[in-house]
């Protein structure tokens, strides 16, 4: 998704085995915080500038939808491969690979003279994100105790969520006084502090010997890759045409063949197929990517709408994103009480149908009115009902599954919350396509159906979670 950390991702290094606190504490935080926040901050900060880049190579409104999911397809298809990884070449140096790969691919982005060649950069830049997201949690699994690994946790979340909140109207402020290359370099310095501090501070881990799924992870990538170019065609031009027919049965295809690969490796699978034998966590599935659909198409449909369609600058659209992470942050610590006392179940079913609520109203989102009286109360309302789903989410799929299967179900659950914002752009043609009146309309279609989407998560997890799995 990228404007906040996932559920799945705070979750991932919990599963990670219990070692003493070492030496060097704090530069070990800052350097797995200043890598993660590389892929938080860009995957939020891209947003705001579609309106630019689109006008700097003339891109047509398929080209806009790549620029993000160049950038999610691999991020979401090799998460797990990434972690895997980890664990088997080494933590700290798999981390710094995807810090490296994510800071070249970043220049390259920068310098990019085409729209293919943005986009080959972007996928370069999800690849490592991939590598330096689960590894960075994995770092910090290994470096602390129990209860320093939990602060520490929370603080890479948190300070996550802040740099996803930032993004925007940062890179908003950029496009409007540099031009929108310069939210690229952004990610430089905070690579160097990243790859100067693990080089010193963080202590090599893992080196295990099981082998790599390398064949699960690349039919998971072009299964992803083959289903998102086919929405992305249709949504683009609104016709079935040839192309869009091979590019479905060539994804359902793959899609097939990758769970024929991981039935064959079986407990070695980058995704066990043992874990689908639990229905909390079915369902705990599908409301995460129906969920993060909604809300992966709202942060890039928002401000492209309030650019397009209104007198809106890139900062002012950057800003009007900042209630939704502060409010699902700020939500999160008011009702950390609540989530304590109340079973899953009931704040899984009840948080998507408030965040339903919420898109609702913005189908009366005007950008030429008032932006307090229009477009706030909505976003209000999505983040309150985000806040109530988040972190329940996390506990509910570590209970949805045994033991052993912690790490990879939080991180699968991390995998298909981003897998829900690629699909959700490869929709997002119609509305890119659009200018203004006709593109307030189609945002106004769009808001109608991530609300029903989202009160359907509601109910999946009311179906789903039983009484005994959700305690």
């Amino acid at each position: 998704m990228g404007a906040m950390p996932c559920s799945g991702d705070a979750a991932s290094g919990l599963a990670v085995r219990d070692y003493a606190s070492t030496p060097h504490a704090g530069w070990i935080l800052l350097a797995t915080i200043a890598a993660s926040s590389l892929a938080f901050i860009d995957g939020s900060v891209v947003n705001v500038a579609l309106p630019a880049i689109g006008r700097s190579f003339s891109a047509s409104p398929s080209d806009l939808q790549w620029t993000i999911n160049a950038y999610l397809l691999p991020l979401s298809a090799l998460l797990l491969l990434g972690g895997a990884a980890g664990d088997h070449f080494g933590r700290r140096r798999v981390l710094q690979i995807g810090i490296l790969l994510f800071a070249a691919a970043s220049v390259g982005c920068a310098l990019a003279p085409s729209i293919g060649w943005l986009l080959a950069a972007r996928a370069i830049q999800g690849v490592g994100a991939a590598l330096l997201l689960p590894n960075s949690l994995a770092v910090l699994g290994n470096a602390f105790s129990d209860a320093a690994r939990s602060r520490a946790i929370n603080a890479w979340a948190s300070i996550g969520a802040i740099a996803g909140a930032v993004g925007p109207p940062l890179g908003g402020w950029l496009v409007d006084t540099i031009d929108w290359r310069a939210i690229f370099l952004l990610n430089l310095p905070v690579a160097a502090v990243a790859i100067a501090v693990s080089a010193y501070f963080v202590p090599e881990s893992g080196e295990a010997e099981q082998p790599l799924d390398w064949i699960g992870a690349l039919l998971a990538t072009c299964a992803l890759g083959a289903l998102t170019w086919s929405l992305t065609l249709w949504s683009s031009y609104g016709l079935v045409t040839l192309p869009v027919a091979l590019g479905a049965v060539t994804g359902a295809v793959l899609s097939a063949a990758f769970l024929l690969q991981e039935h064959y490796r079986g407990e070695r699978a980058m995704m066990p197929l043992a874990l689908f034998a639990s229905k909390p966590f079915v369902g705990l599935t599908v409301m995460t990517l129906l969920l993060y659909a909604a809300l992966g198409g709202l942060v890039v449909l928002l401000p492209y709408m309030l650019i397009g369609s209104g007198s809106y600058s890139p900062l002012q659209a950057g800003m009007a994103l900042l209630p939704l992470p502060v409010g699902i942050g700020v939500g999160s610590q008011l009702m950390r009480r609540l989530i304590e006392k109340s079973k899953p179940r009931l704040l899984l079913s009840i948080g998507p149908i408030v965040t339903g609520l919420g898109f609702a109203l913005l189908i009366l989102a005007n950008p030429q009115g008032s932006y307090w009286a229009t477009v706030f109360p909505g976003m209000v309302i999505i983040s309150l009902g985000m806040a109530c789903a988040v972190a329940p989410l996390t506990t509910a799929v570590l209970s949805s599954v045994d033991a052993r299967h912690t790490g990879t179900a939080s991180g699968f659950n991390s995998a298909i919350a981003r897998t829900g914002g690629l699909i959700a752009t490869a929709l997002a043609g119609a509305v890119l396509a659009a200018a203004g009146a006709a593109l307030l309309t189609a945002f106004h279609v769009a808001c109608a159906i991530f609300a029903v989407i989202s009160v359907a998560s509601g109910c999946v997890a009311f179906a789903t979670l039983d009484h005994e799995a959700s305690e």
